[in-house]
């Protein structure tokens, strides 16, 4: 990838995908075809590659035996050559709706059509004919018509339900197309076409509008994206079609992998278009990882091998055209409220149930557990206590050990005896540092002869002592050690190996980011899971600077500050999601990244969320970022990983387990992730070697 590229979102593995809902004219296809070619050349000006129309939008939908009229069918004809003419110097492939003669039937029909040509003829397969529809009257079904062509508009063109279409110069950009009906059915056309290597699931439907049918079609739409590991769009017939006996509202969609990326305003009496940047190196990627998807086309006889592709080629345009989907700046946490309060939910009963059946698992009387304050060890505690109260053992069986060292702040200090008194768990305290002064000294340190040498020896020898006390604490007094640890410093490496903060007996926090960390304390706080004064000293270790208190303060009094050595968490979590759960390549994670955090307005984050999450950072400084994320991640810390501990997995972005989710050596190089990178990346934003 060339650099001056880098901002074209079409080099990323993006697809423009519009849907248009034109206002119908009954029976009139001339003024259709200049209906559809405005909303072309609207698409167009916004950069489409893709624009789905309504089934049947040339002629109208709502015409019923008008269709079998001769005069009709012609100026449906002569309506499609226009298009057509007028598509030749439009970027977006049309998918028009028509109803289409051959061989002595009339098929209801979406024609695809490029730049002058008709690409190919696909015939609806289901035709309802139940209730309010009674299509059987005048079309014929496509089912089983394969490897056939039509002569339409003056051209000859692949017709039948078997077609694929493929852009040659733009990967990915790979569509199948099916009609109303055909999703409503139980083994919907699409599902073969995406097992076919469709990527783009294209819908033409008129679907006349009933209470609470809006909600059915996003269901169908959501799911059979997520089904078919797809992109799923929809268009729906609008304003202008006949209502003497049925409504309609418009409805236009467009999903990914399960998600909403787009919709129309229904019941507008104005034509519609939406568009957004779909995602189809994401989707091949997702469908390499996920073996079923493979076993499902084997099961179906690879329908790749029965269909035809149509290829054409799309001229895409490579140039900065933005970027038209939202990216989250905190993938582990969602961006509704509604679905935050149900992640919080669950993420805190995963770990609470998953730390009630190890502990009943084992010999152990008591919970141990090191409180320093902080996000993780304040996490970890609160659900060892819901755990206590669930299964009767009072909270008084946890054993909470407070162990200052030679940078343990006061008001982290404070706080941690705070939380235990206010939860009522046996408190203690145990100062390590006459035993880490021994060990240094023991072993030469610099720092036991009173020079002030604050090397990673320094901090290891602090670290390690605390973990190996509550391991000898748990042999002493039959307990059970809980591990404090999280998914984000588990990919970063950032805790000290073997007998360190590594290590437990359970580690509920090993599948949970730091982002998401501080939204689930508030959610306690908010849902009252804990008494007024247990919520009280939660807020304020919210308030607290993410520290591993293990260096002294500077002389200016500035404490360590684990996010200006290793970096920001919020940059990391986001790095790590698009590593760990679709394998995208460094390149466009940046490109990602940039889109989110270039400016305080960008990019999409939970209302709430604390004022540190506006930050802004250019591409520089998350090029910078990444190669540390990279290098952490891929070559300095899986051995690390490899020896973890169990614990629960908690999001569907992924875990670190070597028993689940990632698998990698130990002596891996991050060599071919930072040359991807760095070949990518504008001059001026690359990231010194």
């Amino acid at each position: 990838m060339a650099s001056e590229s880098f901002f074209s979102a079409r080099r990323h593995g993006f697809v423009r995908v519009g849907v248009a809902t034109p206002r119908v004219a009954v029976a009139d296809p001339a003024r259709n075809a200049a209906a559809a070619i405005e909303l072309a050349e609207r698409a167009a000006s916004g950069g489409a590659d893709l624009l789905i129309f309504p089934e049947l939008n040339v002629s109208g939908y709502a015409i019923d035996d008008l269709h079998l009229q001769e005069a009709l069918l012609d100026g449906v004809e002569q309506a499609l050559a226009e298009i057509a003419e007028r598509s030749r110097d439009l970027s977006p492939v049309l998918l028009v709706g028509a109803p289409v003669r051959r061989n002595g039937r009339l098929y209801n029909c979406a024609v695809a059509i490029a730049r002058g040509a008709i690409l190919g003829v696909v015939p609806k397969t289901f035709l309802p004919n139940y209730r309010e529809y009674y299509e059987k009257r005048w079309f014929a079904s496509g089912a089983g018509l394969t490897g056939l062509s039509i002569d339409v508009a003056g051209q000859t063109a692949p017709f039948g339900a078997d077609l694929l279409f493929e852009a040659t110069d733009l990967p990915g950009f790979r569509f199948h197309v099916e009609l109303c009906e055909d999703y409503w059915a139980p083994a919907p056309p699409s599902t073969r076409g995406a097992l076919a290597g469709a990527l783009i699931l294209c819908n033409l439907s008129a679907s006349n509008i009933t209470v609470g049918k809006a909600e059915d079609r996003s269901l169908l739409s959501a799911v059979q994206s997520m089904r078919c590991v797809a992109a799923y769009a929809y268009s729906a017939a609008g304003a202008g079609e006949s209502t003497t006996d049925l409504a309609w509202d418009g409805q236009g969609s467009i999903h990914e992998l399960g998600e909403l990326l787009a919709q129309s305003e229904r019941f507008s009496t104005e034509p519609q278009l939406i568009m957004a940047d779909v995602d189809v190196e994401r989707l091949r990627l997702e469908r390499m990882r996920f073996g079923t998807f493979n076993d499902a086309a084997a099961l179906e006889g690879h329908p790749e091998t029965t269909f035809r592709t149509a290829r054409f080629e799309h001229r895409p345009d490579f140039s900065d055209q933005g970027l038209v989907r939202a990216v989250r700046r905190f993938p582990y946490v969602p961006d509704a409220a509604s679905r935050l309060d149900q992640d919080c939910y669950e993420t805190f009963n995963i770990q609470v149930h998953a730390l009630i059946q190890r502990f009943k698992a084992t010999s152990g009387q008591t919970m141990v557990i090191g409180v320093s304050g902080g996000l993780d060890s304040t996490q970890a505690l609160i659900v060892a206590a819901k755990a206590c109260d669930l299964i009767g053992l009072p909270r008084s069986s946890i054993l909470g050990f407070t162990m200052p060292g030679f940078a343990t702040g006061e008001e982290t200090k404070r706080n941690a005896w705070r939380l235990m008194r206010a939860l009522g768990v046996t408190a203690e305290e145990i100062d390590i540092r006459p035993a880490a002064l021994q060990m240094l000294a023991d072993m030469g340190h610099p720092f036991a002869r009173g020079e002030k040498v604050y090397d990673i020896a320094f901090e290891n020898v602090q670290a390690g002592l605390r973990t190996d006390y509550l391991f000898r604490l748990a042999n002493q007094r039959r307990g059970f050690v809980i591990g404090t640890g999280d998914l984000s410093e588990l990919a970063l490496g950032w805790c000290t190996y073997g007998v360190g903060d590594q290590m437990s007996h359970y580690a509920v926090n090993s599948g949970l980011a730091k982002t998401l960390i501080q939204y689930l304390i508030r959610w306690t706080v908010s849902t009252k899971q804990f008494d007024d004064e247990t919520s009280s000293v939660l807020e304020a270790i919210l308030d607290t600077e993410i520290s591993p208190e293990l260096v002294p303060a500077d002389e200016s009094g500035a404490i360590q500050s684990t996010q200006g050595k290793i970096g920001p968490y919020e940059l990391h979590d986001f790095f790590l999601f698009h590593t760990l759960r679709y394998g995208l390549p460094p390149s466009k994670i940046a490109f990602l990244a940039w889109h989110a955090w270039r400016d305080a307005s960008a990019g999409a984050w939970p209302t709430g969320f604390p004022a540190a999450a506006k930050n802004a950072y250019d591409l520089a400084t998350i090029a910078k970022w990444l190669e540390a994320f990279l290098r952490r991640f891929f070559e300095t810390s899986q051995f690390k990983r490899s020896a973890i501990p169990n614990g629960p997995k908690i999001s569907s972005g992924g875990a670190l387990s070597p028993r689940g989710d990632w698998r990698a050596p130990s002596d891996s190089r991050a060599d071919a992730w930072l040359a991807e990178l760095r070949a990518a990346l504008p001059p001026e934003a690359s990231a010194p070697g």
